[in-house]
Order: structure tokens, then C-alpha cells, then sequence
């Protein structure tokens, strides 16, 4: 029969305890921090949302876009956008206009 000691009876079963500790901690820190772990998923939720709300942004500016090319295309052309785009284009006024100068600063382009 063997006699175990009083040593052995202690240290095998803490080092059991310390060993599956240190096993479990290993995978909940990776649950945390790890490549698909919460911190992640929180990172990826933000970012989500970021690109979400850019794309609304680009999606209303597109709509816009949208509008004033069908207002150019088709059998009824808006003459007011056309005139409107070809004064843009040739960077004319007509002789109806009024024409407003406002001093420029030194420091900042021109704004149309």
C-alpha cells in the first residue's frame, strides 16, 4: 500500500487548481481581448455604425445627384438647371443678372 505524504497530499491537487486556473484564464482573457474576443466585437459595432452613418451621407448626396441629372435628361429638359449649369460651366453671367462683388481677403481663394 502506498502511504502518501502529507507534501503530496497538499502540492497535487493545488497544482492541479493552479493549472486549470491558469487554462481557464488563458481562454477568458481571450474571450475578452482576442482576435474575435468582446473587445473586438465592440470595435467592429463602432466601426459599423461610422461606415453606416457615411453611407447615409453618400446615399442623400447621391439621391440629390440623382434628381438634378433626371431634371436634365429626358423629353422635358429644365431649362432653368441648364441655364443655370452652362452659366457654372462658362463662367458667365447674363445681362439680367445682378452681379455682386465682395471684397476678397488676402488670405482666402474666391468662392463662387
Amino acid at each position: 500500500m502506498v502511504v502518501r505524504t502529507r507534501f503530496a497530499a497538499i502540492a497535487i491537487p493545488l497544482l492541479f487548481h493552479v493549472f486549470s486556473g491558469a487554462v481557464g484564464g488563458f481562454f477568458v482573457w481571450h474571450a475578452f481581448h482576442g482576435e474575435r474576443g468582446i473587445a473586438a466585437d465592440l470595435e467592429t459595432r463602432r466601426e459599423m455604425a461610422e461606415i453606416e452613418s457615411k453611407l447615409k451621407v453618400v446615399r442623400a448626396e447621391k439621391a440629390e445627384w440623382q434628381k438634378r441629372v433626371n431634371l436634365l435628361r429626358g423629353p422635358v429638359v429644365d431649362r432653368d438647371l441648364l441655364d443655370e449649369e452652362a452659366r457654372n460651366l462658362l463662367n458667365r453671367v447674363s445681362k439680367t443678372d445682378l452681379v455682386v462683388i465682395l471684397p476678397q481677403d488676402k488670405g482666402q481663394p474666391l468662392q463662387r
